[in-house]
């Protein structure tokens, strides 16, 4: 499996013993995993830590919230009076909501048990803020563990079915920020064109210096605009972090 996915480097080597236990510690929250197909890891984090807030947002979305990491994180960065999650596992949901309960900010947090075209088709709010780190395993890499493909595979939530509901519940001023793998950037942006979602920001991720993109950061308006393109370097050498990595996640990482 590891050889088909192109993963980046793992963001929590220096306390490596907390990705193996049931608990994550943030600075300011903590966050059961125990019950998710998807432990955190880094494309959640970076995410969560590079999506645009100063637009003021007051309601926010979370697809596929899964342990809720970015909606925790979210409430930690932004005002937002309404964050609400999406998530169709049974365990997932239940860890994601009892963490927002748990959190400074539960009664700010909203986890619906659901999968997402069905809230799409059901519900009338538009949202501010729209995020997801969508599922992009390939069909040809499943394994045996079906909780952990639902929650990875494309097939569970194709890219066409994230953006075709993203343009029907974003506010017309509103922004859709993503992360997918940087294979698929050109394809993506050219399919949420189709639903009239434009990208403004982008930033690719790599490695080290001399590794190849790995992932793409994204955020899409309904405003054509041009497009801020940065580069983000997430080590010089083995456990030596850049300083724009450690500036994006110094408020999230307890030895940042």
């Amino acid at each position: 499996m590891s050889s088909n996915y192109n993963r980046l480097p793992t963001f929590v080597i220096d306390y490596k013993y907390l990705i193996m236990s049931s608990v994550f510690q943030f600075k300011q929250f903590s966050v059961n995993q125990d019950r998710c197909a998807m432990k955190i890891g880094t494309d959640g984090v970076l995410l969560g830590a590079w999506t645009t807030v100063n637009h003021k947002p007051f309601s926010i979305l979370d697809i596929g919230t899964g342990t809720g990491v970015l909606s925790l994180m979210l409430a930690q960065r932004s005002f937002a009076e309404t964050i609400e999650a999406i998530e169709i596992d049974d365990d997932a949901f239940e860890q994601a909501a009892e963490n927002f309960e748990n959190s400074p900010w539960g009664d700010r947090l909203f986890c619906y048990h659901a999968g997402f075209m069905e809230f799409v088709d059901e519900i009338d709010d538009s949202y501010d803020l729209i995020i997801s780190n969508p599922p992009f395993y390939s069909e040809n890499y499943k394994t045996d563990n079906l909780k952990r493909d639902l929650a990875r595979f494309t097939d569970a939530l194709p890219f066409e079915h994230l953006l075709y509901g993203c343009s029907k519940l974003l506010a017309t001023n509103g922004k859709a920020a993503f992360i997918i793998p940087f294979s698929e950037e050109s394809n993506f942006i050219t399919l949420a064109s189709k639903y009239n979602l434009f990208i403004n920001k982008l930033t690719r991720v790599k490695g080290t210096p001399s590794s190849e993109y790995k992932r793409s950061l994204l955020e899409f308006s309904f405003t054509k605009s041009p497009v801020e393109t940065t580069e983000l370097i997430i080590e010089i050498n083995r456990h030596q972090y850049t300083e724009d990595y450690i500036n994006l996640t110094k408020d999230f990482y307890l030895k940042m």
